[in-house]
């Protein structure tokens, strides 16, 4: 006669019975501890382990990207600015321009960055991009030009998450 195995418990949490097992270690998990991978279920350390391996980038990508991200942001606020100015046609103008400037942004920093990966440096490419706006923002703010402040928020709403989607690889359609 056989001896019945013991039931498995998780291994950070000892008083949780699984049958649930890492796909990598075979470290026994609970769901609470499971990750979801296109390969199927892993534990935390596994999954944190291996986006070690995606995150690329140094020290010095996050100050060239976040000093490019800035000036370019900067001049494309200016140029939103200017282009806003002009009236009716300024409104498509300058929804049709943010994304370009976006994709110009995440060009020029994916460039300077080496195309280098990690999901801090695009969130300081985007802090960088906000901030390069600012000083636009601010001019309009204080002149109260209602019009500039809109086509800065427009601006803003579209070339942030524009530069993030480039940079990071998400493809919205495939």
């Amino acid at each position: 006669m056989t001896q019945p195995t013991p039931p498995l418990t998780c291994a950070n949490h000892p008083s949780v019975e699984t049958t649930l097992r890492c796909n990598r270690c075979e470290k026994p998990i609970c769901p609470n501890c499971a990750v979801l991978t296109p390969t199927g279920y892993r534990c935390k350390e596994c999954v944190r382990g291996q986006q070690k391996k995606f995150d690329t980038a140094e020290w010095n990508d996050y100050v060239f990207g976040f000093i490019v991200a800035g000036v370019l942001s900067l001049a494309g606020s200016l140029v939103i600015s200017l282009v806003g100015g002009i009236g009716f046609i300024g409104w498509f103008l300058v929804v049709i321009s943010a994304p370009t400037a976006g994709a110009i942004i995440a060009e020029a920093v994916r460039r300077v960055i080496r195309r280098h990966r990690a999901k801090s440096l695009f969130i300081t490419i985007i802090i960088a991009v906000v901030l390069g706006a600012l000083p636009m923002v601010v001019v309009h703010i204080l002149s109260l030009n209602l019009f500039g402040i809109l086509f800065q928020g427009i601006y803003l709403v579209l070339v942030a998450p524009a530069v993030f989607y480039r940079l990071s690889g998400i493809q919205l359609f495939k």
